[in-house]
Protein backbone atom coordinates (compact mmCIF):
# COMPACT_ATOMS: atom_id res chain seq x y z
CA UNK A 1 0.00 0.00 0.00
CA UNK A 2 1.86 3.21 -1.01
CA UNK A 3 2.18 6.04 1.33
CA UNK A 4 -1.22 7.94 -0.72
CA UNK A 5 -3.31 5.38 0.00
CA UNK A 6 -2.14 4.91 4.12
CA UNK A 7 -2.83 8.65 4.17
CA UNK A 8 -6.82 8.50 2.77
CA UNK A 9 -7.51 5.34 4.90
CA UNK A 10 -6.38 7.22 8.15
CA UNK A 11 -8.29 10.65 7.00
CA UNK A 12 -11.26 8.12 6.38
CA UNK A 13 -11.07 6.03 9.79
CA UNK A 14 -10.38 9.62 11.61
CA UNK A 15 -13.96 11.21 9.64
CA UNK A 16 -17.22 10.19 11.41
CA UNK A 17 -19.46 8.19 8.92
CA UNK A 18 -23.24 8.87 9.12
CA UNK A 19 -25.20 5.90 9.48
CA UNK A 20 -27.02 6.57 6.38
CA UNK A 21 -23.82 6.30 4.14
CA UNK A 22 -22.38 3.19 5.79
CA UNK A 23 -26.07 1.53 5.03
CA UNK A 24 -25.42 2.76 1.60
CA UNK A 25 -21.85 1.75 1.05
CA UNK A 26 -23.07 -1.57 2.22
CA UNK A 27 -25.59 -1.97 -0.81
CA UNK A 28 -23.55 -0.70 -3.24
CA UNK A 29 -19.78 -0.98 -2.96
CA UNK A 30 -19.90 -4.64 -2.73
CA UNK A 31 -22.05 -4.86 -6.10
CA UNK A 32 -19.73 -2.34 -7.74
CA UNK A 33 -16.88 -4.56 -7.31
CA UNK A 34 -18.53 -7.63 -8.36
CA UNK A 35 -19.87 -5.91 -11.69
CA UNK A 36 -16.25 -4.93 -12.14
CA UNK A 37 -14.37 -7.75 -11.69
CA UNK A 38 -16.10 -11.34 -11.40
CA UNK A 39 -17.18 -10.87 -15.17
CA UNK A 40 -13.61 -10.48 -16.21
CA UNK A 41 -12.62 -12.98 -13.97
CA UNK A 42 -15.05 -15.66 -15.19
CA UNK A 43 -13.77 -15.14 -19.04
CA UNK A 44 -10.06 -15.80 -17.59
CA UNK A 45 -11.38 -19.27 -16.07
CA UNK A 46 -13.21 -20.21 -19.01
CA UNK A 47 -10.23 -19.92 -21.16
CA UNK A 48 -8.18 -21.72 -18.47
CA UNK A 49 -10.58 -24.70 -18.56
CA UNK A 50 -10.45 -25.16 -22.01
CA UNK A 51 -7.02 -25.12 -22.27
CA UNK A 52 -7.12 -27.56 -19.62
CA UNK A 53 -9.13 -30.01 -20.83
CA UNK A 54 -9.03 -29.43 -24.50
CA UNK A 55 -6.97 -32.50 -24.73
CA UNK A 56 -9.74 -34.81 -24.02
CA UNK A 57 -11.45 -33.45 -27.17
CA UNK A 58 -8.28 -33.80 -29.01
CA UNK A 59 -8.19 -37.21 -28.30
CA UNK A 60 -10.75 -38.03 -30.69
CA UNK A 61 -8.27 -37.09 -33.83
CA UNK A 62 -4.85 -37.09 -32.00
CA UNK A 63 -4.14 -41.03 -31.66
CA UNK A 64 -5.03 -41.89 -35.68
CA UNK A 65 -2.29 -38.93 -36.62
CA UNK A 66 0.62 -39.57 -33.93
CA UNK A 67 -0.42 -43.61 -32.92
CA UNK A 68 -0.65 -42.74 -29.30
CA UNK A 69 -2.28 -45.57 -27.52
CA UNK A 70 -5.25 -44.81 -24.83
CA UNK A 71 -2.87 -45.76 -22.20
CA UNK A 72 -0.43 -42.54 -23.46
CA UNK A 73 -3.45 -40.36 -23.78
CA UNK A 74 -4.67 -41.05 -20.34
CA UNK A 75 -0.88 -40.19 -18.82
CA UNK A 76 -0.49 -37.15 -20.96
CA UNK A 77 -4.43 -36.21 -19.81
CA UNK A 78 -3.87 -36.65 -15.89
CA UNK A 79 0.51 -35.53 -15.96
CA UNK A 80 -1.33 -32.42 -15.87
CA UNK A 81 -2.01 -32.46 -12.67
CA UNK A 82 1.29 -33.68 -11.30
CA UNK A 83 2.63 -30.46 -13.22
CA UNK A 84 -0.38 -28.30 -11.46
CA UNK A 85 1.12 -29.61 -8.20
CA UNK A 86 4.26 -27.54 -8.28
CA UNK A 87 3.26 -23.82 -7.58
CA UNK A 88 0.51 -23.42 -6.67
CA UNK A 89 1.46 -22.32 -2.95
CA UNK A 90 4.17 -20.09 -5.05
CA UNK A 91 1.35 -18.34 -6.98
CA UNK A 92 -0.55 -17.90 -3.88
CA UNK A 93 2.38 -16.04 -1.79
CA UNK A 94 2.67 -13.97 -5.11
CA UNK A 95 -0.95 -12.88 -5.40
CA UNK A 96 -0.56 -11.90 -1.53
CA UNK A 97 2.74 -10.28 -0.98
CA UNK A 98 3.75 -8.91 -4.92
CA UNK A 99 1.03 -8.29 -6.93
CA UNK A 100 -2.05 -10.92 -8.31
CA UNK A 101 -2.90 -9.40 -11.39
CA UNK A 102 0.94 -8.69 -12.41
CA UNK A 103 1.04 -12.54 -11.54
CA UNK A 104 -2.11 -13.79 -13.14
CA UNK A 105 -1.16 -11.96 -16.17
CA UNK A 106 2.37 -13.90 -16.59
CA UNK A 107 1.02 -17.46 -15.68
CA UNK A 108 -2.15 -16.81 -18.36
CA UNK A 109 0.91 -15.72 -21.33
CA UNK A 110 2.56 -18.78 -20.13
CA UNK A 111 0.24 -21.09 -20.29
CA UNK A 112 -0.79 -19.33 -23.11
CA UNK A 113 2.30 -19.98 -25.55
CA UNK A 114 2.50 -23.73 -24.19
CA UNK A 115 -0.80 -24.40 -24.97
CA UNK A 116 -0.22 -23.26 -28.41
CA UNK A 117 2.67 -25.55 -28.92
CA UNK A 118 0.45 -28.70 -27.81
CA UNK A 119 0.24 -28.06 -31.95
CA UNK A 120 3.41 -28.94 -32.54
CA UNK A 121 3.84 -31.87 -30.97
CA UNK A 122 4.56 -35.40 -32.62
CA UNK A 123 5.97 -37.76 -30.01
CA UNK A 124 4.61 -39.09 -26.60
CA UNK A 125 7.47 -37.60 -24.99
CA UNK A 126 6.58 -34.00 -26.48
CA UNK A 127 3.29 -35.23 -25.60
CA UNK A 128 3.88 -35.60 -21.56
CA UNK A 129 6.31 -32.69 -21.24
CA UNK A 130 4.12 -29.81 -23.11
CA UNK A 131 1.48 -31.22 -20.87
CA UNK A 132 3.54 -31.38 -17.44
CA UNK A 133 4.66 -27.39 -18.39
CA UNK A 134 0.95 -26.37 -19.36
CA UNK A 135 0.08 -27.48 -15.41
CA UNK A 136 3.32 -26.04 -13.99
CA UNK A 137 2.26 -23.05 -15.50
CA UNK A 138 -1.55 -22.71 -14.89
CA UNK A 139 -0.99 -23.61 -11.16
CA UNK A 140 -0.34 -20.35 -9.92
CA UNK A 141 -3.65 -19.09 -11.82
CA UNK A 142 -6.70 -20.58 -9.39
CA UNK A 143 -5.42 -19.89 -5.81
CA UNK A 144 -4.01 -16.39 -7.11
CA UNK A 145 -7.64 -15.07 -7.97
CA UNK A 146 -8.98 -16.89 -4.96
CA UNK A 147 -6.78 -14.56 -2.71
CA UNK A 148 -7.14 -11.59 -4.93
CA UNK A 149 -11.24 -12.21 -4.35
CA UNK A 150 -10.24 -11.85 -0.32
CA UNK A 151 -8.59 -8.51 -1.00
CA UNK A 152 -12.24 -7.11 -2.51
CA UNK A 153 -14.63 -9.02 -0.57
CA UNK A 154 -15.98 -9.04 2.49
CA UNK A 155 -15.73 -12.56 4.10
CA UNK A 156 -19.61 -12.21 4.47
CA UNK A 157 -19.81 -11.71 1.03
CA UNK A 158 -17.24 -14.46 -0.51
CA UNK A 159 -19.38 -17.56 -0.98
CA UNK A 160 -21.38 -15.45 -3.56
CA UNK A 161 -18.39 -14.03 -5.22
CA UNK A 162 -16.30 -17.45 -5.55
CA UNK A 163 -19.63 -18.81 -7.22
CA UNK A 164 -19.61 -16.22 -9.80
CA UNK A 165 -15.89 -17.52 -10.68
CA UNK A 166 -16.64 -20.85 -10.20
CA UNK A 167 -19.10 -20.51 -13.05
CA UNK A 168 -17.07 -20.73 -15.24
CA UNK A 169 -16.07 -24.50 -14.57
CA UNK A 170 -19.15 -26.16 -15.64
CA UNK A 171 -20.02 -24.06 -18.36
CA UNK A 172 -16.65 -24.73 -20.06
CA UNK A 173 -17.60 -27.75 -20.08
CA UNK A 174 -20.70 -26.82 -22.38
CA UNK A 175 -18.56 -24.26 -24.25
CA UNK A 176 -15.50 -26.37 -25.17
CA UNK A 177 -17.24 -29.72 -26.72
CA UNK A 178 -19.31 -27.71 -29.70
CA UNK A 179 -16.16 -25.81 -29.91
CA UNK A 180 -14.07 -29.01 -30.05
CA UNK A 181 -16.68 -29.99 -32.78
CA UNK A 182 -16.41 -27.13 -35.35
CA UNK A 183 -12.71 -26.96 -34.87
CA UNK A 184 -12.59 -30.42 -35.83
CA UNK A 185 -13.33 -29.52 -39.21
CA UNK A 186 -10.45 -26.97 -40.04
CA UNK A 187 -7.74 -28.71 -42.30
CA UNK A 188 -5.46 -25.51 -43.42
CA UNK A 189 -1.80 -25.50 -44.31
CA UNK A 190 -2.21 -29.65 -44.17
CA UNK A 191 -2.98 -29.69 -40.70
CA UNK A 192 -5.63 -31.48 -39.10
CA UNK A 193 -8.44 -29.53 -36.43
CA UNK A 194 -7.15 -31.03 -33.69
CA UNK A 195 -3.66 -28.96 -34.08
CA UNK A 196 -5.62 -25.80 -34.76
CA UNK A 197 -7.58 -26.54 -31.67
CA UNK A 198 -4.95 -25.95 -29.79
CA UNK A 199 -3.27 -23.38 -31.52
CA UNK A 200 -7.09 -21.37 -31.62
CA UNK A 201 -7.48 -21.89 -28.25
CA UNK A 202 -4.16 -21.05 -26.72
CA UNK A 203 -3.76 -17.52 -28.45
CA UNK A 204 -6.75 -15.92 -26.22
CA UNK A 205 -4.84 -16.53 -23.33
CA UNK A 206 -1.82 -14.77 -24.62
CA UNK A 207 -3.91 -11.65 -25.49
CA UNK A 208 -6.27 -11.80 -22.50
CA UNK A 209 -2.61 -11.78 -20.37
CA UNK A 210 -1.77 -8.34 -21.65
CA UNK A 211 -5.37 -7.12 -21.30
CA UNK A 212 -5.17 -8.56 -17.68
CA UNK A 213 -2.48 -5.87 -16.89
CA UNK A 214 -4.43 -2.83 -17.18
CA UNK A 215 -7.89 -4.04 -16.20
CA UNK A 216 -7.50 -5.81 -13.17
CA UNK A 217 -6.61 -3.34 -9.96
CA UNK A 218 -4.81 -5.26 -7.15
CA UNK A 219 -6.18 -3.05 -3.86
CA UNK A 220 -9.84 -1.35 -3.32
CA UNK A 221 -7.52 2.22 -2.41
CA UNK A 222 -5.70 1.98 -5.92
CA UNK A 223 -9.14 1.55 -7.82
CA UNK A 224 -10.47 4.55 -9.61
CA UNK A 225 -13.27 3.42 -10.83
CA UNK A 226 -14.60 3.47 -7.39
CA UNK A 227 -15.49 7.07 -5.56
CA UNK A 228 -12.72 7.96 -2.91
CA UNK A 229 -15.22 7.16 -0.18
CA UNK A 230 -16.09 3.75 -1.28
CA UNK A 231 -12.46 2.70 -1.41
CA UNK A 232 -12.24 3.69 1.95
CA UNK A 233 -15.09 2.37 3.07
CA UNK A 234 -14.18 -1.07 2.00
CA UNK A 235 -10.49 -0.95 2.42
CA UNK A 236 -11.56 -0.39 6.26
CA UNK A 237 -14.05 -3.09 6.30
CA UNK A 238 -11.37 -5.66 5.19
CA UNK A 239 -8.50 -3.89 7.68
CA UNK A 240 -11.40 -4.55 10.26
CA UNK A 241 -11.78 -8.39 9.45
CA UNK A 242 -7.87 -9.07 9.20
CA UNK A 243 -7.04 -7.78 12.44
CA UNK A 244 -9.98 -9.83 13.95
CA UNK A 245 -8.54 -13.07 12.61
CA UNK A 246 -5.22 -11.88 13.99
CA UNK A 247 -6.38 -10.92 17.80
CA UNK A 248 -8.20 -14.86 17.47
CA UNK A 249 -5.21 -17.33 15.20
CA UNK A 250 -2.14 -15.67 14.33
CA UNK A 251 -0.63 -18.04 12.28
CA UNK A 252 2.71 -18.57 10.60
CA UNK A 253 2.90 -20.26 7.49
CA UNK A 254 4.68 -23.43 8.71
CA UNK A 255 2.05 -23.46 11.45
CA UNK A 256 -1.17 -22.99 9.33
CA UNK A 257 0.50 -26.05 7.52
CA UNK A 258 -0.31 -28.33 10.90
CA UNK A 259 -3.27 -26.82 11.65
CA UNK A 260 -5.80 -29.27 12.08
CA UNK A 261 -8.88 -27.53 10.16
CA UNK A 262 -6.08 -27.09 6.90
CA UNK A 263 -5.15 -31.05 7.27
CA UNK A 264 -9.13 -31.97 6.82
CA UNK A 265 -9.57 -29.67 4.19
CA UNK A 266 -6.90 -31.01 2.04
CA UNK A 267 -8.46 -34.43 2.18
CA UNK A 268 -11.71 -33.17 1.83
CA UNK A 269 -10.64 -31.34 -1.75
CA UNK A 270 -8.50 -34.29 -2.50
CA UNK A 271 -11.69 -37.01 -2.26
CA UNK A 272 -14.12 -34.44 -3.72
CA UNK A 273 -11.72 -33.54 -6.80
CA UNK A 274 -11.08 -37.40 -7.42
CA UNK A 275 -14.64 -38.18 -7.87
CA UNK A 276 -15.02 -35.44 -9.83
CA UNK A 277 -12.55 -35.85 -12.38
CA UNK A 278 -13.04 -39.97 -12.45
CA UNK A 279 -17.07 -38.97 -13.81
CA UNK A 280 -15.66 -36.11 -15.69
CA UNK A 281 -12.85 -38.16 -18.34
CA UNK A 282 -15.27 -41.04 -18.42
CA UNK A 283 -18.89 -39.94 -18.57
CA UNK A 284 -19.10 -39.66 -22.42
CA UNK A 285 -17.45 -43.29 -23.06
CA UNK A 286 -19.74 -44.49 -20.22
CA UNK A 287 -22.61 -42.65 -21.79
CA UNK A 288 -21.50 -44.09 -25.31
CA UNK A 289 -21.39 -47.83 -24.56
CA UNK A 290 -24.71 -47.54 -22.37
CA UNK A 291 -26.18 -45.53 -25.28
CA UNK A 292 -25.24 -46.44 -28.23
CA UNK A 293 -26.25 -42.67 -29.34
CA UNK A 294 -24.46 -40.40 -31.90
CA UNK A 295 -21.30 -38.45 -30.51
CA UNK A 296 -23.23 -35.52 -30.61
CA UNK A 297 -26.10 -36.97 -28.39
CA UNK A 298 -23.42 -38.46 -26.08
CA UNK A 299 -21.96 -35.10 -26.06
CA UNK A 300 -24.88 -33.46 -25.24
CA UNK A 301 -26.29 -35.81 -22.71
CA UNK A 302 -22.27 -35.13 -21.35
CA UNK A 303 -22.71 -31.48 -20.57
CA UNK A 304 -26.11 -31.91 -18.86
CA UNK A 305 -24.14 -32.36 -14.98
CA UNK A 306 -22.63 -29.03 -15.87
CA UNK A 307 -25.54 -26.95 -16.64
CA UNK A 308 -27.40 -28.41 -13.31
CA UNK A 309 -23.70 -27.36 -11.59
CA UNK A 310 -23.96 -24.12 -13.19
CA UNK A 311 -27.30 -23.74 -11.19
CA UNK A 312 -26.52 -25.23 -7.61
CA UNK A 313 -23.10 -23.10 -7.04
CA UNK A 314 -25.17 -20.27 -7.51
CA UNK A 315 -27.66 -21.23 -5.36
CA UNK A 316 -25.88 -22.96 -2.89
CA UNK A 317 -23.22 -20.35 -2.37
CA UNK A 318 -26.33 -17.66 -2.11
CA UNK A 319 -27.93 -19.71 0.66
CA UNK A 320 -24.56 -20.52 2.40
CA UNK A 321 -24.03 -16.26 2.38
CA UNK A 322 -27.26 -15.69 3.79
CA UNK A 323 -27.13 -18.08 6.77
CA UNK A 324 -23.79 -17.33 7.38
CA UNK A 325 -22.71 -20.97 7.73
CA UNK A 326 -20.10 -22.90 5.51
CA UNK A 327 -19.09 -26.76 6.63
CA UNK A 328 -22.84 -28.13 6.22
CA UNK A 329 -23.17 -26.08 2.91
CA UNK A 330 -19.92 -28.05 2.29
CA UNK A 331 -20.48 -31.78 3.26
CA UNK A 332 -24.09 -32.23 2.19
CA UNK A 333 -23.05 -31.91 -1.44
CA UNK A 334 -20.55 -34.16 -1.82
CA UNK A 335 -22.10 -36.45 -0.10
CA UNK A 336 -25.09 -36.52 -2.67
CA UNK A 337 -22.67 -36.50 -5.01
CA UNK A 338 -21.97 -40.34 -3.68
CA UNK A 339 -25.76 -41.17 -3.61
CA UNK A 340 -26.44 -40.00 -6.47
CA UNK A 341 -23.29 -42.42 -8.30
CA UNK A 342 -24.96 -45.52 -6.13
CA UNK A 343 -27.94 -44.39 -7.79
CA UNK A 344 -26.35 -44.46 -10.72
CA UNK A 345 -24.62 -48.30 -10.22
CA UNK A 346 -28.44 -49.68 -8.94
CA UNK A 347 -30.03 -48.35 -12.08
CA UNK A 348 -27.02 -48.64 -14.74
CA UNK A 349 -29.40 -50.65 -17.04
CA UNK A 350 -31.54 -47.34 -17.76
CA UNK A 351 -30.17 -44.44 -19.89
CA UNK A 352 -32.63 -41.95 -18.93
CA UNK A 353 -32.20 -42.81 -14.75
CA UNK A 354 -28.01 -42.98 -15.89
CA UNK A 355 -28.48 -39.57 -17.34
CA UNK A 356 -30.64 -38.44 -14.34
CA UNK A 357 -27.89 -39.30 -11.31
CA UNK A 358 -25.23 -38.21 -12.84
CA UNK A 359 -26.66 -34.87 -13.41
CA UNK A 360 -27.27 -34.87 -9.58
CA UNK A 361 -23.73 -35.95 -9.14
CA UNK A 362 -22.52 -33.21 -11.20
CA UNK A 363 -24.37 -30.77 -10.08
CA UNK A 364 -24.20 -31.54 -6.39
CA UNK A 365 -20.32 -31.75 -6.36
CA UNK A 366 -20.44 -28.13 -8.08
CA UNK A 367 -22.81 -26.69 -5.51
CA UNK A 368 -20.04 -27.96 -2.57
CA UNK A 369 -17.42 -25.53 -4.25
CA UNK A 370 -18.38 -22.06 -2.87
CA UNK A 371 -19.04 -22.53 0.64
CA UNK A 372 -15.93 -25.19 0.55
CA UNK A 373 -13.24 -22.24 -0.86
CA UNK A 374 -14.99 -19.61 1.69
CA UNK A 375 -13.67 -21.45 4.98
CA UNK A 376 -10.26 -21.42 4.82
CA UNK A 377 -10.30 -17.38 4.12
CA UNK A 378 -12.65 -16.98 7.38
CA UNK A 379 -10.09 -18.41 9.77
CA UNK A 380 -6.45 -17.62 8.59
CA UNK A 381 -5.23 -14.18 7.19
CA UNK A 382 -2.72 -12.91 4.63
CA UNK A 383 0.08 -15.21 4.01
CA UNK A 384 -1.04 -18.39 6.05
CA UNK A 385 -4.33 -18.18 4.69
CA UNK A 386 -2.64 -17.57 0.82
CA UNK A 387 0.05 -20.46 1.71
CA UNK A 388 -2.88 -22.95 2.97
CA UNK A 389 -5.30 -22.39 -0.22
CA UNK A 390 -1.89 -23.11 -2.39
CA UNK A 391 -1.88 -26.09 -0.30
CA UNK A 392 -5.60 -27.49 -0.20
CA UNK A 393 -5.40 -26.81 -4.29
CA UNK A 394 -2.28 -28.68 -5.38
CA UNK A 395 -2.80 -31.42 -3.52
CA UNK A 396 -6.17 -31.92 -3.93
CA UNK A 397 -6.23 -31.76 -7.34
CA UNK A 398 -3.84 -34.63 -7.63
CA UNK A 399 -7.19 -36.48 -7.48
CA UNK A 400 -7.52 -34.90 -11.35
CA UNK A 401 -4.70 -37.55 -11.65
CA UNK A 402 -5.88 -40.38 -9.55
CA UNK A 403 -9.61 -40.54 -10.64
CA UNK A 404 -9.28 -41.22 -14.19
CA UNK A 405 -6.06 -43.06 -13.85
CA UNK A 406 -8.13 -45.71 -10.92
CA UNK A 407 -11.27 -45.62 -13.10
CA UNK A 408 -9.88 -46.80 -16.24
CA UNK A 409 -7.08 -49.42 -14.58
CA UNK A 410 -10.24 -50.67 -12.94
CA UNK A 411 -12.41 -50.55 -15.90
CA UNK A 412 -9.76 -52.76 -18.09
CA UNK A 413 -9.39 -55.38 -14.93
CA UNK A 414 -12.89 -56.00 -14.54
CA UNK A 415 -14.49 -54.85 -18.01
CA UNK A 416 -17.18 -52.90 -16.49
CA UNK A 417 -17.19 -49.46 -15.04
CA UNK A 418 -19.26 -50.05 -12.08
CA UNK A 419 -15.99 -51.52 -9.82
CA UNK A 420 -14.88 -47.75 -10.60
CA UNK A 421 -17.79 -46.09 -9.96
CA UNK A 422 -18.12 -48.28 -6.45
CA UNK A 423 -14.55 -46.63 -5.84
CA UNK A 424 -15.88 -42.82 -6.78
CA UNK A 425 -18.89 -43.40 -4.10
CA UNK A 426 -16.35 -43.91 -1.71
CA UNK A 427 -14.47 -41.25 -2.48
CA UNK A 428 -17.24 -38.18 -2.52
CA UNK A 429 -18.04 -40.17 1.22
CA UNK A 430 -15.03 -39.81 2.58
CA UNK A 431 -14.43 -35.94 1.63
CA UNK A 432 -18.25 -35.21 3.04
CA UNK A 433 -16.58 -36.82 6.24
CA UNK A 434 -13.73 -35.19 6.15
CA UNK A 435 -15.69 -32.11 5.32
CA UNK A 436 -17.60 -32.84 8.56
CA UNK A 437 -14.74 -32.88 11.09
CA UNK A 438 -13.78 -29.61 10.59
CA UNK A 439 -14.51 -27.88 13.79
CA UNK A 440 -16.89 -25.24 12.52
CA UNK A 441 -16.15 -21.12 13.17
CA UNK A 442 -18.68 -18.62 15.10
CA UNK A 443 -20.95 -17.43 12.45
CA UNK A 444 -20.16 -14.17 11.57
CA UNK A 445 -22.30 -10.63 11.87
CA UNK A 446 -22.99 -8.62 8.53
CA UNK A 447 -20.34 -6.06 8.26
CA UNK A 448 -21.23 -2.54 9.96
CA UNK A 449 -19.73 0.59 9.84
Amino acid sequence: MSPEDVRQQLAFEATPSRSSDVDGFREIVPRRIAIRLLPFLFLLYVIAFLDRMNVGAAALQMPRDLGFSDQVLGLGAGIFFLGYFLLQIPGALAAEHWSARRWISAVMFVWGILTVLMAFVHTEREFYAVRFLVGAAEAGFFPAVVVYLTHWFLAADRAKALAGFYAAMPLSYVIGSPLAGLLFGLSWLGWKGWRWLFIIEGVPAVVMSLVTLFYLTDWPLQASWLALKERQWIAGQLEGEKKAKQEVHAYKISEAFLNRNILLLTLCYFFAVTGNYGIAFWLPTMLKRLSSQSDLIVTLLASLPYIAGFLTLQINAWHSDRNQERRWHATLPVLLSGVSIFLAIKFGSSVLLSVTFFTMAGGAYYAYLPPFWAVPTEFLSESAAAASIGLINSVGNLGGFVGPLIMGYLATRTRSFNVGLWYLVGSFSFSGLFMLAVRAGPRRPRAQG
